[in-house]
This record gives structure tokens, C-alpha cells and sequence, in this order.
């Protein structure tokens, strides 16, 4: 009897052990997973400009990058890099560059697109699945706002974005064609842009 005692008690140890490792394990399997694994992302790991760089108001900048869209789901549009000038986005208010969190940039980015002009850029057509990972080389030149525009005061910013969008081909007055894009919003699409802003 004190043999099939001893037993049982063991048997009930070892199975509690199993449950909590069984358990354990669970929990570690259906962590889930980030963000950025889970939306359609854009991200700059090329570029001969830096987040902060000092930028010459009223003259010509010429911009290099190179993305990559990693994909999660289908997409068909136009990729797009732009620099833009808010007078009404602080750059002290937003949290713009490579390495920052991706879900609170996509949304300043939202910000910055509604409150903004172009100073110039660069568009893509664009069509990708779930896990591709496609390369994206963009090369513009773009016009730095002049001292006291209200986009190089403290009240506002300048910010290179690459993002994605809808777009309609148009022609302009001048007889040139080019393409009007909406950008798509980013927790609507599931898509996480990236950008930088600089020093006025």
C-alpha cells in the first residue's frame, strides 16, 4: 500500500510538472506578434540625408533613397517619397525617423499628410503579396523653404515621408501628365510608413 501510495503521489508530481511546462509553452506559442510583422511596412535603410540634418532654407535638395515594402498583404498603388512643409505640425510634436516606434509615426504621418504642401517628389507604381519584399530606389530634388516661411518657424516643420497611396493619372495645364495620389490611411490599410523631419 505505501509502495502504490509513493506511486501515485510521484505520478501526480511529474504530471503537474508536464502541465505547467505544456502550459508554459503555451503561452510562449501564441504570443502575438508585433506590429510590424503584422502590416504591410515601409522602412529606409538607405538615404543620404539624416533624421535632424540641418537643411539650407531656399535652395535645392537633392534626395537618394532606397526602401523596401515588406508586404502582409495585396497591395496595388504608388509608393511615394516627398518632402513636405507644415506650418501647422511642430516638429517638436511628432516622432519621425527610421528606428522610431512604427504605430505612433504612421499616425504623425497621417497628420502631416492632411496638414501639408509638397515641396517636391518621387512616385512609384507599386503591386505586392503577402511576404514580398520589394525594393523601391527613389531620386528627386525638392525646394527647401526660404527663412521666415512659417513651415521654417517654430511654429511648423519639414519632413521627408515615403508612404503609399491610391493614384489617378492626370494632365496638368502645362500639358504634362502626372499623378494624383491619395495617401492611404494607415490603421485603416493596415500600413505602417516611414519618414524623418529636420532642423529649420
Amino acid at each position: 500500500m505505501r509502495s502504490h501510495a509513493k506511486s501515485t503521489r510521484r505520478a501526480r508530481g511529474c504530471g503537474a510538472i508536464l502541465l505547467l511546462l505544456v502550459a508554459t509553452g503555451a503561452a510562449g506559442c501564441f504570443d502575438a506578434p508585433k506590429l510590424e510583422d503584422r502590416w504591410t511596412r515601409v522602412d529606409l535603410p538607405a538615404s543620404n540625408v539624416a533624421a535632424n540634418q540641418v537643411l539650407t532654407p531656399g535652395t535645392m535638395q537633392t534626395f537618394q533613397l532606397g526602401t523596401t515594402i515588406t508586404y502582409r498583404a495585396i497591395v496595388t498603388g504608388y509608393a511615394v517619397a516627398e518632402l513636405r512643409a507644415s506650418g501647422s505640425v511642430p516638429r517638436t510634436s511628432v516622432n519621425l525617423a527610421p528606428n522610431a516606434p512604427r504605430l505612433r509615426m504612421a499616425q504623425d504621418i497621417d497628420r502631416i499628410l492632411l496638414n501639408s504642401v509638397s515641396l517636391g517628389r518621387q512616385v512609384r507604381p507599386i503591386t505586392g503579396w503577402d511576404h514580398l519584399i520589394q525594393r523601391v530606389d527613389f531620386s528627386f530634388a525638392a525646394a527647401v523653404p526660404a527663412a521666415g516661411d512659417s513651415s521654417m518657424s517654430a511654429g511648423g516643420g519639414v519632413y521627408l515621408l515615403c508612404y503609399l497611396g491610391s493614384g489617378v493619372k492626370i494632365e496638368l495645364p502645362s500639358g504634362v501628365d502626372s499623378i494624383a495620389v491619395t495617401p492611404f490611411n494607415s490603421e485603416a490599410s493596415e500600413i505602417l510608413p516611414v519618414g524623418m523631419g529636420f532642423t529649420p
